[in-house]
């Protein structure tokens, strides 16, 4: 078989393992919870450390691999990525999980960033565009399998198993890159931007630490303000920064284009609703309805299995229709289907959000595929590299940002609706014991350990409360991210234009990218 093929085949396990691993994880996260004794912050961590080391990662990877050599860069990547899901897999702590999972990350950006340059320099022509095309189809895949795959390791095997699958996958993938794929570099490499991937890195860390601190001790913890304060100073440092160095990771000058900033707006609104939301659905159906990790990974395939099909027909649409009116009301559909979901209560069933998933995972569907070409569409083709990354980095930020901000919210409404419910009841004496054990993440069918010590009646009555309140917390968040899709497809039908769009030549040039839906 010819070496273009074996880079084609390395490519696209490489992106699969890192994008299954956005979501594949979601569903094991109560098992982790009571696995590690984790706390609520600390399940917010372990999905925010993988999207924060990818965000802060990828554009810097993407420079090197241009300098040192794409395979060598991909071939770290595998090698970083691999290691992190052994150390997942083994993780004892949850400190230690979190960091495997920064690690994961690390490695999966720089195969990200790699992956579409080893493709445009191993293939041309007719054969550029399978394999374009193929790679697209993967990471819509990936991440649409992601929950159901989750499940059955997780309830076959244990949580465990969603990394140490990575292992051995991960080995080959080593194996043919090392062996069948060539090296390729950039003619003349951009110089590293170090100040601005500091000043990212930290103040996305800052802003991310003080929001998950600040629902855990309170908005006026100090630890909490400061952090916000220092992640603030720092995201501004960086525009600064940005403005001043001869190779800046983000051209600013992008910004001047309305249609890049409505791509952009449409990335961030798309991970930080949909894709946020994700981790709370799965809590409830677990938690609150006490459904296994496959039970709730079949479920979650309403929301899937509409994106995947709805992605299959706008990748057809695209070549026909104007990427405006397939983003903007793609998010508006999502938002829409949010705010179907709400109205939960301590009686509601799983079937409550069916509508909610099937509309707002059809809307997700018509975002994706046109997306990514409206990030690099309205750039020189020299620049299409960095706009693409932009559009990526800003996905990973707005599910790790909105994961923080509504974690913070969630746990603030959840501890006041219990408080109130608490007060003047038989359960009043017992208050501090259940939201110590709320806040430390013990909240499931069995009303957690704290509420075990209970006598009988109590621990049905504390039941009632406890899923009334979860109920009540989960509709603000459903009422948040809603809004947020819908502002985010507002403003992509308002700053998207057709003519903002470069013509290109078709032959020689790259084709569009389909970004992850994740």
């Amino acid at each position: 078989m010819d070496k273009k093929w074996w880079t084609l085949i390395a490519v696209c396990v490489g992106t699969f393992m890192l994008l299954l691993d956005v979501t594949i994880v979601v569903v094991a996260l109560p098992d982790i919870q009571r696995s590690l004794h984790a706390s609520f912050s600390d399940v917010q961590w372990v999905v925010d450390a993988y999207a924060l080391a990818l965000a802060s990662f990828l554009l810097t990877s993407g420079v090197l691999a241009d300098r040192y050599g794409r395979r060598l860069l991909f071939l770290i990547g595998l090698v970083v990525f691999t290691a992190g899901s052994l150390l997942c897999g083994l993780a004892q702590t949850s400190l230690m999980l979190i960091l495997s999972r920064a690690g994961q990350g690390v490695g999966g950006a720089i195969m990200f960033s790699t992956s579409l340059a080893l493709l445009g320099h191993s293939f041309r022509g007719r054969d550029r565009g399978v394999a374009f095309g193929v790679w697209g189809a993967i990471t819509g895949v990936a991440v649409s399998l992601g929950p159901i795959l989750g499940g059955v390791i997780t309830t076959g095997i244990s949580w465990r198993g969603i990394f140490l699958v990575n292992v051995p996958i991960g080995i080959a993938a080593l194996a043919v890159t090392r062996w069948r794929v060539d090296e390729s570099r950039a003619a003349r490499p951009g110089r590293l931007d170090l100040p601005g991937f500091g000043l990212l890195t930290l103040g996305l860390v800052g802003l991310i630490y003080g929001l998950i601190r600040a629902g855990e001790a309170g908005w006026s913890d100090t630890g909490a303000i400061v952090s916000l304060a220092v992640g603030a100073v720092l995201l501004a440092g960086f525009v600064l920064a940005e403005r001043t160095v001869t190779d800046p990771m983000f051209d600013l000058g992008l910004f001047r284009k309305p249609t890049f900033v409505g791509g952009l707006a449409a990335a961030f609104a798309m991970n930080g609703s949909l894709f946020a939301m994700l981790l709370y659905l799965v809590l409830y159906l677990q938690d609150i309805l006490g459904y296994s990790a496959l039970d709730t990974g079949v479920r979650l395939l309403v929301s899937s299995g509409s994106l995947l099909v709805a992605a299959t027909v706008a990748g057809r649409l695209s070549e026909r229709v104007s990427a405006r009116w397939l983003i903007g009301p793609g998010l508006l559909a999502v938002g829409a289907g949010l705010l179907l979901m709400t109205g939960l209560d301590a009686q509601s069933s799983w079937t409550h959000l069916v509508p909610g998933f099937i509309v707002s995972g059809v809307g997700a569907g018509f975002v994706n595929p046109p997306l990514a070409s409206t990030a690099i569409g309205v750039v020189e083709p020299e620049r299409a590299g960095m706009a693409s990354g932009i559009n990526s980095t800003f996905r990973q930020i707005g599910l790790a940002t909105s994961i923080a901000a509504l974690g913070s919210i969630f746990t603030t409404s959840l501890h006041n609706r219990l408080t109130q419910g608490l007060t003047g009841t038989a359960l009043a004496p017992h208050a501090g014991q259940i939201l110590n054990a709320v806040r430390q993440g013990q909240v499931s069918n069995q009303v957690g350990t704290g509420a075990g010590a209970l006598p009988p009646p109590l621990r049905s009555e504390l039941e009632t409360l406890v899923r009334s309140s979860f109920t009540g917390a989960l509709d603000i968040l459903l009422v948040v991210t809603g809004v947020l899709a819908l502002v985010g497809g507002a403003a992509s039908m308002l700053l998207i234009r057709d003519r903002d769009f470069v013509v290109r030549q078709p032959e020689g040039e790259r084709p569009p990218v389909r970004q992850p839906p994740a």
